[in-house]
């Protein structure tokens, strides 16, 4: 039960950090920064994830607790990733046009 909530916690985070992510970036920022901004970001909401993780794991066996520290890292890229292009996307739609 435990792990449940760690996976979908993290894809929830993921689309989170993916939405900020494609707000922050702008359209003529350099690819390094924009590349730098987006992985800060998605660092930053995954360390805050692993938090959250163990405290859901708390009192679960010793096996569990090992494994919602990283249960979902997949889920939470994919999701950041997925958020952080449409997001963009809409919002530049029509610079990206041109």
């Amino acid at each position: 039960m435990a792990l449940e909530k760690v996976y979908y916690m993290r894809i929830v985070l993921g689309i989170i950090a993916g939405t900020i992510a494609g707000f922050v970036i702008a359209p003529g920022t350099d690819q390094g920064t924009a590349v730098g901004m987006a992985l800060g970001i998605a660092v930053a909401f995954f360390v805050i994830s692993i938090a959250i993780g163990r405290t859901f794991a708390r009192g679960q066996p010793k096996e569990v607790q090992k494994k919602a520290g990283y249960d979902g890292i997949v889920p939470f890229i994919f999701m950041n990733i997925l958020a952080m292009v449409i997001v963009y996307t809409a919002l530049h739609q029509g610079s990206i046009l041109k």
